[in-house]
């Protein structure tokens, strides 16, 4: 399972940072004013309805299912049932499309009201919107198509194609600065392009493996009504957590001009470790999963559970401790160009410290969410959705005033928090998820060397402050990043959460492609 951990997250990784290029364009050409407020609502909303169809509800109803099929019936079956949801999937998306784009003036007033006393924001917003909300139909489908490959075990090009939205959007970025009236017009027609080209990829993909996906129509086989049951509390839960970012969206547009931006950019620091992680882990665990307990390997099923447990939190926790230690330099160095100012910086790295602070419980939602999903279990995790949206909601009321721009993203964190919890006890009382005295030793010094590697980065700092050059301070930061990278794995191998030997087989195996690797 680690090769495919680590090629899911070396793609999606690699997309992060192509990411990161982009926003630091967005950053640059559009600052952090009312056009870059109205783009990220515009982006927002296909978004959001891209993780309720394309990945929320239809992930957690589809895999066991496509899972099962495979196992029991064959390839032939798998594809048969594969084409019927797709063809499904897209009828009912496209009718959801031209409804959406007939009211979205309407839609835009309910999740972004702030915008409506300026009128150019909201007026620029509205024609935004309607240029990208297209895309949630293509990549939803792109969703359904990756999530085939996965069940097939081939997770290069489920991951790679989406690279295509970060490439495409910063060619229509350049388009915007070069030939287009505005950068926000182009971008936003990147972000539909980009998803035209995501699917035909992804439908290549499935054709050289030799797994074509033509769309059929029908509602007539037991498994397709077994897939439509289990998604309606599927898109309830899933529901639940885009009301969430809705709410988040709504408080953003009520503060000050600019809050929308410089939450987004902190964000999308923030989504560095988290989309890397959780995408890896929840996109290669479900499937596997929905295998051990289709075949009744209850012991193999806790097994993958909790390797991904130890891995997720092996890298996550120094990746929290990391970004609260470097927020400032981190946004300073990254977007602190054109018209993003040192004061939108700032304002961004508080943020990103609020955001920080729940980043073990996003990424680990992510690996606890699937325990359930694979049991056929899609209930559960909306009854725990409606209580994380009554705290969430209510701490986005309690926390807006006091701590503006800092407010959401706490709350979130706090919601995000409660969320894995109450996940955590559940699947533990149940026996879903069992974890060894040992493992418990082991996380705590991971938890103790990176809080030792937070520190020894603070004194570093102290003592060699960032210098007043660009180049220098990229110089600067990178050093810096790697000295937290190296001491933290020295304190590893200090505490003996694991040994040298087993550094060098991970690099022989999966960097190099050489002798297996024993831990």
């Amino acid at each position: 399972m680690i090769r495919n951990f680590l090629i899911v997250g070396g793609w999606t990784m690699l997309s992060r940072l192509l990411g990161l290029v982009r926003d630091q364009l967005l950053a640059a050409c559009m600052g952090a004013g009312f056009a870059q407020d109205a783009y990220q609502v515009a982006v927002r909303l296909p978004n959001m309805l891209r993780r309720l169809f394309g990945e929320g509800a239809f992930n957690a109803a589809f895999v066991p299912l496509f899972s099962e099929a495979m196992v029991h019936e064959g390839a032939v079956e798998a594809r048969l049932f594969a084409r019927h949801v797709l063809g499904i999937m897209l009828v009912w998306l496209v009718v959801l499309c031209v409804i959406g784009e007939l009211i979205m003036p309407q839609i835009l007033r309910v999740i972004a009201p702030g915008f409506a006393y300026e009128g150019a924001r909201y007026d620029l917003a509205v024609y935004l919107s309607r240029i990208t909300f297209p895309y949630f139909v293509l990549i939803c489908a792109a969703a359904l198509v990756a999530a085939v490959l996965n069940g097939l075990h081939r997770f290069t090009m489920a991951s790679a194609a989406y690279l295509a939205f970060n490439v495409v959007g910063i060619g229509a970025i350049f388009i915007g600065v070069w030939y287009g009236p505005s950068v926000a017009i182009a971008a936003a027609w990147g972000v539909t392009c980009s998803g035209v080209v995501q699917l035909g990829l992804l439908l290549w993909a499935c054709t050289r493996a030799g797994f074509p996906l033509m769309p059929l129509w029908s509602l007539s086989t037991p498994r397709i009504r077994l897939l439509l049951r289990r998604m309606v509390p599927g898109l309830v839960g899933s529901g639940i957590s885009q009301i969430n970012l809705t709410i988040d969206t709504i408080i953003g547009t009520l503060l000050p001009t600019g809050s929308v931006s410089v939450m987004y950019f902190a964000d999308r620091i923030n989504q560095l470790p988290l989309g890397v992680l959780g995408a890896a882990v929840g996109t290669t665990l479900l499937p596997v999963l929905a295998k051990h307990l289709a075949a009744g390997e209850n012991g193999a099923a806790h097994a993958v559970q909790n390797r991904s447990i130890d891995y997720v939190l092996l890298l996550t926790l120094p990746a929290v401790i990391g970004l609260m230690v470097l927020s400032d330099p981190i946004m300073m160095v990254l977007f602190r160009h054109g018209s993003f100012s040192t004061h939108d910086a700032i304002l961004s790295a508080q943020s990103l410290r609020a955001y920080a602070l729940g980043l073990p419980a996003f990424v680990m939602v992510k690996v606890l969410t699937p325990a359930f999903f694979a049991r056929g279990d899609t209930r559960t995790p909306v009854y725990i959705g409606i209580l994380v949206l009554v705290v969430n909601l209510i701490l986005n009321l309690i926390l807006m005033k006091p701590l503006a721009h800092v407010g959401p993203p706490l709350a979130s964190s706090l919601a995000g928090m409660l969320n894995v919890g109450v996940l955590f006890f559940l699947l533990w009382r149940n026996a879903a998820l069992v974890i060894p005295v040992s493992m418990i030793r082991r996380l705590a010094c991971v938890f103790l060397a990176a809080l030792l590697m937070g520190g020894g980065v603070a004194g570093m700092c102290y003592l060699l402050p960032m210098p007043e050059n660009f180049i220098k301070q990229v110089f600067w930061l990178g050093g810096v990043i790697a000295f937290g990278a190296v001491s933290y794995l020295f304190l590893l191998v200090l505490l003996r959460v694991f040994k040298m030997a087993y550094v060098r087989a991970i690099v022989q195996q999966y960097v190099l492609g050489q002798s297996s690797m024993q831990k």
